[in-house]
Formats: C-alpha cells, structure tokens, sequence
C-alpha cells in the first residue's frame, strides 16, 4: 500500500504537469515534464521503492544524544519522501566503494549542519575522547563541538546527502556482525544523512576510512585505505570538526 501512494504520487505530479503545460498551449520538451510519469511507472512495474531507511541511519531520528545530524521527522515518511524524490538510479552519485551511494537533495526536514569549520575564536570549545557508533564497533579517538554549547551555532543546512548502501553489503555487514535481523528485498538501503551546504559529497573522517579498512567484523566496511583519499579526508577534517 505504502509503495502504491508513494508511486501514484509520483506519477499524478508527472501527468499534472503535462496537463498544465497543454491546457496553456505551451510545447512539453519531455525531461522536465514526463520523467515523473515515466520513471514513476518505471519503478511500478518493478514492484518496489528503491530505498528504505536502515537501523544504522534511525539513530538519526531517535537517539537525541546522537553524535552528527538529528533529524526530527517522522521516519516513515521521510524513506517515502526519499522514493519520491528519486525514481531512478541513474541520479544517484558514486561513493568511496562500487556499494556505496549517494543522494543530494533539498533540506527538507530543516536539519541543522552537523560540521562547523574550526576557526580562532572557537578552537578551545573542541572537545575529544574515545567514541563507538555502536555497542558493537570498536571506540576510536574523535573530537568534536559540544551542542550543548551557547557558543557553538548551527545553522539550517541547505542540502541532505543520503548516503546509501546497497542492499547486499548491508546484508554482508550485519552478518559479520552476527545480526541476523531481517533486510528488507529493496537495492538501497539509506545509512545515513549528513546535512551540509554542499550538494557534493564532503570527505569522510579519517578515522571513519581506517575503521573501514579493519573489516567488517570490527564495525568498518572492508574497504582498504586508498592514500589519495586518505589525505583529502584530513586536508579537510584539519579544518572542520562535527557538533556532537
């Protein structure tokens, strides 16, 4: 039921514009116009959404002592908006891996940034200390800007990048784990989001790379270290710090 409102949305938006554009008499060029109806049906025929929102980013939604962007929406309705916002693979950007995805889309849930750019007049706020993810990752040593701090002011972010796994790494992960909850039959799962300014992916942490690089048994991805990358993530995490 939830996939048939979510496609019929998309789809009623794609023949509501074609309908405008000839009720005005005014030509339909396609891309703008009939790509809601199309790859809404597109995705109708296939039965299923593209994305769900997986356990690992819902700490995002519940968990308030959440250490990166908090997100205060109702989860259902932001996979669903998600869906309608994208209904074509051929959208989404590549990531640090062939299994890693994102998407870039407006702040719709007006989620504050998650990173400030470290400067002067704020570097004695940085705190640091050994943190986990999860009960089952390994604690790794970060540094971060208390929220709980007058000084430290997030503003509204303008863009969300969805970051997304697909659905077998997701299912490759959670068995290294020893988690054997159930993974929904969608290709992309959403595991995490990161409100930010760029509509273009932001280096990772640099901790976050090596975490990857131990395996999957100890929280990370099994992604080996690429050096080039690895310099990038701390040209710019020299400069920038998360609010947490």
């Amino acid at each position: 039921m939830l996939t048939e409102l979510l496609l019929s949305a998309t789809v009623r938006r794609g023949l509501a514009c074609v309908g405008r554009r000839v009720a005005a008499r005014t030509p339909c060029h396609g891309a703008d116009c009939v790509r809601g109806v199309t790859q809404g049906l597109a995705t109708m025929a296939a039965g299923k959404p593209l994305f769900f929102l997986d356990p690992f980013a819902k700490r995002q939604f519940d968990d308030p002592a959440y250490t990166g962007t908090h997100i205060d929406f109702d989860k259902e309705a932001f996979a669903q908006r998600i869906n309608e916002l994208c209904t074509s693979e051929n959208e989404l950007s590549p990531g640090y891996a062939p299994f890693c995805k994102h998407l870039f889309v407006p702040n719709f849930v007006g989620a504050k940034v998650a990173t400030l750019a470290i400067t002067d007049s704020n570097e004695h706020l940085l705190k640091s200390g050994y943190k986990a993810r999860t009960a089952k990752e390994l604690p790794v040593l970060s540094r971060w800007f208390p929220k709980e701090l007058d000084e430290v002011v997030a503003h509204e972010a303008k863009f969300l990048d969805i970051i997304l796994y697909s659905r077998e790494q997701i299912v490759a992960e959670r068995a290294a784990m020893n988690d054997t909850s159930p993974v929904p039959d969608v290709p992309w799962g959403i595991i995490s989001v990161k409100a930010q300014d760029e509509d273009h992916e932001t280096p990772m942490q640099p901790i976050t790379a090596m975490r990857n690089a131990l395996g999957t048994e100890h929280g990370g991805s099994g992604v080996e270290l690429d050096r080039e990358s690895y310099n990038a993530s701390v040209k710019y995490w020299t400069t920038h710090a998360p609010i947490a």
